[in-house]
């Protein structure tokens, strides 16, 4: 997917790479940044409606974006190992329908894809816009994340 604008295809699929969250990761980002008790704490998790320790939805959002930039990493420097023009880098728009329809449990090793859904031309001349669909799938094959998310991807010059 890291190509110009014209070389995405609607319906191509990437994975994007594993994450591994570890109960003590869980815990820390939630500490940080959404304490709430069934993130932070395994005891009082037991009782929530999760009935155990889960990851912040936040939490696999962000390993989600994680895994989109170090594959758009990867598939640029490949394009550069191999000589070819790179395109240049745009920016998301946004994100549309996130989900979190399984929770997250510490152990689980999650597999994040994304697909083209559509492109589109738009007003700038040296942009087209990219929808994708991003899901992440646990070790058990339960979809945990799904989002529908964009990005302006650098048309071919000329």
């Amino acid at each position: 997917m890291m190509g110009f604008f014209e070389d995405v295809v609607v319906g191509e699929e990437r994975r994007l790479g594993a994450h591994t969250f570890t109960k003590e990761a869980i815990i820390a980002f939630a500490r940080r940044y959404d304490p709430q008790r069934f993130h932070v704490d395994e005891e009082a998790a037991k009782d929530s409606i999760f009935g155990g320790l889960c990851a912040s939805g936040w939490h696999t959002a962000s390993a989600a974006m994680r895994a989109i930039v170090d594959h758009r990493s990867k598939s640029l420097a490949e394009r550069t190992a191999r000589g070819e023009a790179l395109p240049p880098l745009g920016v998301s728009p946004g994100v549309e329908k996130l989900r979190w329809p399984t929770p997250v449990r510490p152990g689980d090793v999650v597999t994040f894809s994304s697909r083209v859904t559509d492109k589109r031309e738009t007003k700038r001349p040296e942009w087209g816009l990219v929808f994708m669909r991003t899901t992440g799938i646990n070790q058990a094959g339960q979809e945990v994340l799904s989002m529908e998310n964009r990005a302006f991807i650098g048309r071919r010059p000329g």
